[in-house]
């Protein structure tokens, strides 16, 4: 995984709860505006589906318990967010500029700095 990725997940995965359940919520509101297409638009192997997994789940972890105390499921819904927005970022050239801001607007849209589409 490349050092971008990398700070993108360490950014999220510090978030406070009420700032990962507004990204997840926004998530939901863009899969009807074309989100679940890019999301599908984006290519990663076997290997670094896992290593992406693994990196968020990871990060993710020791909150389990005080994200899912805020919301019931918030943990696994923070986390499959976090994994989509950092699969954009990891793999930009598989997706087209708007289909990469639809998969990382749910954090630019609570003040996360996200690389930009040609960044990468």
């Amino acid at each position: 995984m490349d050092a971008t990725t990398a700070r993108l997940i360490a950014t999220i995965a510090v978030l406070p709860p009420e700032t990962l359940a507004a990204a997840f919520d926004h998530a939901v509101g863009l899969r009807r505006q074309g989100g679940r297409e890019a999301s599908r638009a984006l290519r990663l192997s076997a290997s670094e589906n896992s290593e992406l997994d693994h990196t968020v789940r990871s990060a993710l972890l020791p909150r389990s318990e005080e994200l899912n105390l805020y919301r019931a499921g918030l943990h696994s819904d923070a986390k499959s967010v976090c994994v989509v927005a950092a699969r954009a970022v990891w793999k930009p050239g598989t997706l087209s500029a708007e289909q990469y801001a639809l998969l990382t607007a749910p954090f630019t849209a609570v003040g996360v700095d996200v690389p930009r589409h040609d960044a990468n």
